[in-house]
């Protein structure tokens, strides 16, 4: 490992993608930083602490949120917009042909449509954002004059971050967006270290024990799985053409045990938000009436931590199969392999291909399913039997499988760049 960080840094052209890359997250880290005028940070205080859906929401942006930042929403808007055109390839056959059949020129435009998505995006979520704060006495009520500079500064700072990823991505070393979220993540661990050591106390050093253990063997868990692959063997036939013969090789086609990311977590956390934050303004918008006080019973059902837990659980476990199922479609795999003259040895090409194909992806998709879906509620779990939840992005959630899925990622992208380097030297 030193030896590879000392080859990094004696190349000139690395060395300089990786400080540029620290360079965007110092400015990431001071927009975080910069807060907007009228907030009441003891209410904002308390709402997180009400809002434990809020509090997720808040270590994905980096902090910014709970600081009431002008980049407050982060890249939320953005990935949500990516995740909507994704979703929109599925569904009109026009934007799916021209993502798969247009190439590198098609993407680019599909890219476009997500970047011009995202204002609109980021304009909804602000307005909700801002009123919602209102309502909750987080900030001073708004004028008319108000609201609009506000939502159009909140809007600008998810543009500008979104075009410092793309200049990271284009100029630095990895994913923009993907390592923006990471530092956002990562950046929150100074502040509680500091808690950690200020509210020490010896007599919880065997809780901390035990937490430092399970969080160990759940980060090697994580990367174990976010690795693992199902890989189903293709083979070519051989054809014939003058005196050259062609094809005749052996393959596969990789299945991931997690195939769909973060995106079932992301899609459970949204809408898990919204049913607390209903009940809550419907209660207090009606006082004590009969609504209010159904709305009231609402809202201590939906904050009990065993229904909120549960509930979790199911939703990322089927949004697993929902979001595998949109991105994933056997009867294509299987079109492609006939066409290419390829065949799964034993398996007949055509539908049976493809639902052999199938059978192993819902196999695969159980477990990785219930793998997701366990990690997503895993902070709460070891909280509640040790005590310690100060570190909780090292136990599960998906910050955990970002802060992985990043850090291999831009492992693969140096190692690759140091073997170039290598090779040219050969």
């Amino acid at each position: 490992m030193i030896k590879k960080i000392s080859q990094i840094f004696k190349i000139e052209d690395l060395k300089n993608r990786i400080l540029f890359v620290l360079g965007m997250f110092a400015i990431f880290r001071v927009m975080a930083n910069i807060p907007m005028p009228g907030m009441d940070p003891d209410r904002l205080e308390e709402f997180f602490a009400q809002f434990q859906v809020f509090e997720f929401a808040n270590v994905f942006t980096g902090g910014t949120m709970d600081r009431f930042s002008i980049a407050m929403l982060g890249l939320g808007p953005y990935i949500t917009a990516v995740i909507v055109i994704q979703l929109l390839t599925m569904v009109f056959p026009k934007l799916e042909k021209m993502y798969k059949e247009e190439g590198e020129q098609g993407r680019q435009k599909i890219n476009q449509y997500g970047r011009l998505l995202t204002v609109p995006f980021a304009i909804l979520q602000t307005f909700g954002m801002l009123t919602l704060f209102q309502n909750q006495g987080v900030i001073n009520p708004l004028s008319t004059v108000d609201m609009i500079a506000s939502i159009a500064t909140v809007t600008a700072g998810t543009v500008f971050l979104m075009w410092l990823g793309e200049l990271i991505s284009e100029k630095g070393i990895g994913n923009g967006v993907s390592l923006l979220i990471f530092a956002g993540i990562i950046s929150s661990v100074p502040a509680q270290m500091y808690e950690a050591l200020i509210t020490w106390d010896i007599t919880q050093a065997p809780s901390y024990l035990l937490f430092i253990a399970l969080a160990v063997f759940i980060i090697a868990a994580v990367v174990l799985v976010n690795e693992a692959r199902r890989n189903i063997p293709v083979s070519y036939a051989k054809r014939v053409k003058g005196r050259k013969v062609y094809g005749g090789s052996s393959t596969y086609i990789p299945l991931n045990i997690n195939p769909a990311g973060v995106i079932p977590i992301i899609f459970a956390l949204s809408l898990l938000a919204m049913p607390p934050m209903i009940a809550q303004i419907l209660a207090e918008s009606f006082g004590a009436g009969a609504v209010g006080s159904i709305a009231e019973s609402a809202v201590r059902f939906l904050e009990n931590p065993w229904v909120q837990g549960f509930a979790y659980f199911i939703l990322v476990f089927l949004f697993t199969f929902f979001y595998t199922a949109v991105t994933f479609d056997p009867n294509n795999v299987a079109n492609n392999l006939k066409k290419m003259g390829g065949f799964i040895p034993g398996i007949r090409p055509g539908k049976p291909t493809e639902g052999h194909i199938r059978y192993i992806l819902n196999r695969v998709l159980t477990v990785g399913a219930f793998y997701l879906a366990t990690i997503a509620v895993m902070p709460s779990i070891i909280a509640g039997i040790t005590g310690v939840g100060t570190f909780q992005f090292l136990i599960g959630g998906a910050s955990i499988l970002i802060i992985v899925s990043v850090v291999l990622d831009t492992m693969r992208q140096i190692n690759a760049q140091l073997q170039m380097r290598e090779y040219e030297e050969i």
